[in-house]
């Protein structure tokens, strides 16, 4: 005989009455981080399992108002570095016992998807390779939801903001090439209207501008593998062409080193040399092993995570600025260095 389901839901109180607890502390033993004895926990736990108890979610966000959800938002995951971004960020926040809701956007209309995500109630949001308008954020802010904008940052927006120094990393890629001998550096860009690609290229400038060299040429690649496949055609094609590419970043590289090889027959670096940023870990690949600007990832999720929990518990948004410290990661892709 098959025994149907019981429909009776068990309550906290079932599980307080055979654990011989109080409600209080079965909910304490059941929140991650809350304060409660490890026998208590124990016998909770214990209880729980007997009865098939499961905690409603939805029903402890409605009693205390927070939900311990937080909002990701990508404007795009094919660039390699922001998956690993992504289950960094999730593990470290179920660690911290919330969880993450991914939402996706397209350029144009991330305050209408942070509009809808608002309807779920999440405690916090974080937009990678998307940005917020300042009213929208000024409105998170006012509804004390903190928002941290991951890899970008809009000086006039009142939120908060985790960056590597994209600016000095551009540079050192400039430094790098020019010391190694290159007279002809294009530059591809990535989208230009992005916080990043304006400071990786207004950092390259610089770098060249240090030992009076200026850019050869210029091409957009808009930060996808197929524009860095024409950008790089572009490039190559050129009755003079250039000596070496920095691409904003690697993913952009990648696809100029498929086409170099494939379509031109060009060696890598001694005909052209390619530098990316990001240092995915596709970058350390032997049929990349690519030069490029280290981001720690494990830092910036780290600090994103932290301000975020800080802004939350302490019920208090306040606009932050966090920028890493770029490292440049030399492999085979370019040539060194033969200048002092």
């Amino acid at each position: 005989m098959v025994r149907k389901p019981n429909k009776v839901p068990v309550t906290s109180g079932d599980v307080a009455k055979l654990a011989e607890v109080s409600q209080s502390a079965v909910s304490r033993a059941l929140t991650p981080g809350a304060s409660v004895s490890a026998k208590t926990r124990e016998k909770v736990l214990k209880a729980a399992s007997e009865l098939g108890y499961r905690p409603n979610a939805l029903a402890r966000a409605m009693i205390s108002g927070r939900s311990r959800l937080i909002a990701m938002l990508f404007a795009y995951l094919d660039n390699q570095f922001y998956p690993v971004v992504l289950e960094h960020m999730s593990r470290t926040l179920q660690g911290l016992g919330y969880q993450v809701l991914l939402f996706m956007t397209d350029p144009g209309n991330q305050d209408e998807v942070v509009q809808k995500i608002m309807q779920y109630q999440v405690d916090g949001i974080v937009m990678a390779s998307a940005t917020l308008s300042s009213t929208l954020a000024r409105e998170c802010a006012n509804t004390g939801i903190p928002v941290v904008m991951f890899n970008r940052y809009v000086a006039t927006s009142p939120a908060s903001s985790v960056t590597s120094d994209n600016i000095e990393g551009g540079r050192l890629l400039g430094d790098f090439l020019v010391r190694g001998g290159h007279e002809r550096i294009a530059f591809v860009a990535g989208a230009e209207d992005s916080s990043t690609n304006r400071d990786r290229e207004a950092g390259f400038y610089k770098g060249l501008a240090e030992h009076g060299v200026t850019v050869f040429a210029h091409a957009f690649g808009g930060y996808s593998f197929e524009g860095a496949a024409r950008a790089a055609r572009e490039l190559v094609a050129l009755k003079q062409r250039p000596d070496a590419i920095f691409a904003a970043n690697d993913q952009m590289a990648f696809s100029v080193m498929d086409v170099v090889r494939s379509e031109f027959g060009l060696r890598i670096p001694q005909d052209i040399s390619i530098v990316g940023y990001d240092d995915v870990p596709q970058a350390a690949w032997k049929g990349y092993d690519l030069t490029t600007i280290s981001q720690s990832y494990i830092d910036m999720v780290d600090i994103t995570a932290k301000i975020l929990i800080e802004q939350i518990e302490n019920k208090i948004v306040k606009k932050r600025a966090a920028v890493l410290p770029a490292q440049l990661v030399i492999r085979s892709s370019a040539r060194l260095a033969i200048r002092a």
